[in-house]
């Protein structure tokens, strides 16, 4: 795990392969206000991979531009957030810039939407807007207890992406806490069952498309093997 206490610059997780990245404000700062402070420049997770971060703070422009498997979450980010990005998951826990997932075509984000504008900043030619349904069925204490970031209860992060988002999204925030200590994630975590349902969920259109027809062609080939 690469950790940094205080800020980075642009390109942080550039070509990220594997391996977590942390970056949180110096306990030095105590004039810094760290819920509304940048922590990561520009195009930070450029093409990345694999892997996973967690930042306490907002990220400048185009985060995660053309990610095509690492996990984030992050408390803000800027214009052009999740553009053209392919695969993996993003969390962001406060704000957007405009023109958030221009040309986005894989992957998921989970956007805290809690002033309700969030779709008039969202570019929705490839995406769609969904909620954050809740599972009465959540296994938390076995994830919760658990060491593995990979795995929370029956999800594995990037297992069926069209479901178990209360489970993934809420796996997340707690290993950001975790990590950096956020105070907006305790918060969140804290008071769950209110802001939940303020999270928006933005699936690309033809991502889900062929998801759901890779798991028919499974369920087809169970079904002839039987």
């Amino acid at each position: 795990m690469f950790e940094v206490e205080g800020e980075a610059n642009d390109y942080v997780g550039k070509g990220l392969s594997g391996g977590n990245i942390v970056v949180y404000p110096s306990e030095k700062a105590t004039l810094l206000d760290k819920n509304n402070s940048i922590i990561v420049g520009n195009t930070v997770l450029y093409g990345a991979i694999a892997g996973k971060c967690f930042f306490r703070g907002f990220a400048g422009e185009r985060f995660a531009v053309r990610n095509s498997g690492a996990v984030a979450v992050v408390e803000g980010v800027g214009d052009h957030g999740c553009e053209y990005m392919t695969g993996g998951i993003v969390v962001v826990l406060g704000p957007t810039g405009r023109n958030f997932a221009a040309g986005m075509s894989g992957g998921i984000a989970y956007v805290l939407d809690e002033d309700g504008t969030f779709s008039s900043r969202c570019n929705l030619s490839m995406v769609e807007l969904e909620p954050i349904p809740e599972e009465d069925d959540l296994m938390e204490s076995e994830g919760h207890q658990s060491g593995d970031i990979e795995h929370h209860g029956r999800v594995h992060l990037s297992s069926d992406m069209t479901k178990y988002d209360d489970e993934r999204l809420r796996f997340l925030v707690d290993k950001h806490y975790e990590y950096t200590k956020s105070e907006k994630a305790k918060l969140i975590l804290d008071d769950w069952e209110n802001y939940r349902p303020k999270f928006i969920k933005v699936m690309p259109t033809e991502y889900r498309r062929a998801l759901e027809e890779i798991k028919a062609e499974q369920n087809a080939n169970i079904v002839a093997a039987e």
